[in-house]
């Protein structure tokens, strides 16, 4: 406890903590904290403070109560968590994206999906994406606070991207060899798998361990539910043809979702090894 303590002396008091990697809040409501309040990583101060404490200061209370603040760091974490969660299977399916793109120049004489359909499919698999703010976070994400990590992004964008297009090639080697599709048939199997690997990444990068040991929102799941369905619709509708899309033979779909499904299982299993190979990340 260090008490009676001068301005200068708050000020050495902060920056040790800052030099021992912590991350430093401080109090203060007169002319003397806000040297501190502006050192501090974040300055806390009350409306009733005075004028030079309330500039000074990151945070206005308007309550006097410290349960605000641990409510707003608990807030801010869930925040932070589900932020990652977006970065994180966004990226990673784009990065897939880009790598079956490239690989199909070389396989088909054809383009996989046209410009229409890729808008389509960003269209409709936005709206989870949109619900993600509203997910529950598991009460271990909750308990620490996380910085961002760059290098731990761009890794679990190359690891999962990877695992991502091996279940593209994989519904390739099912179009192409299997079902002998024409180019219409193919560009509607491969619409039909990259939505459901979209959706499945949400619910499998939304946080550390199993994805079954934390349920997500009921909001989440509604659009993921929505989003099923107005594709449903699509292919019901008269626009299908116009889109250059057709109706897949239910043999078809339920061979794209064990695909689907076998990606599901790899990518819960590529979690655990990636971990492994980078147990220092603070990430999955």
């Amino acid at each position: 406890v260090y008490a009676r303590v001068t301005p200068a002396q708050k000020l050495r008091v902060i920056d040790a903590l800052r030099a021992g990697g912590h991350t430093v809040a401080y109090m203060g409501d007169g002319v003397n904290d806000a040297p501190a309040l502006r050192a501090a990583d974040v300055g806390i101060s009350f409306d009733t403070a005075t004028e030079v404490a309330r500039e000074a200061a990151s945070v206005i209370l308007l309550e006097r109560d410290l349960g605000v603040v641990a409510n707003g760091i608990r807030e801010g974490r869930r925040t932070f968590v589900n932020t990652r969660t977006y970065l994180l299977a966004t990226i990673s399916s784009n990065f897939g994206n880009m790598l079956t793109v490239a690989g199909a120049a070389l396989l088909l004489p054809f383009i996989p999906l046209l410009p229409v359909h890729v808008l389509l499919l960003n269209l409709v698999s936005d709206l989870p994406m949109l619900a993600i703010a509203t997910d529950r976070v598991a009460d271990e994400d909750l308990a620490r606070p996380t910085r961002w990590d760059v290098d731990h992004i761009a890794g679990a964008m190359y690891f999962f991207g990877t695992i991502s297009s091996m279940a593209d090639y994989a519904t390739f080697a099912l179009l192409l060899w299997v079902v002998r599709a024409d180019m219409v048939l193919f560009r509607t199997g491969w619409f039909i798998e990259s939505l459901l690997t979209e959706l499945v990444i949400i619910f499998l990068l939304r946080r550390y361990g199993p994805s079954w040991r934390s349920r997500p929102s009921r909001a989440l799941v509604a659009a993921a539910l929505l989003t099923l369905g107005l594709t449903w619709l699509l292919f019901r509708s008269a626009l299908l043809p116009a889109l250059g899309l057709t109706v897949p033979s239910a043999r078809l779909v339920a061979a794209i979702v064990v695909v689907v499904g076998g990606y599901a299982v790899l990518t819960e299993a590529g979690k655990v090894a990636f971990r492994r190979l980078r147990p220092n990340d603070p990430g999955l």
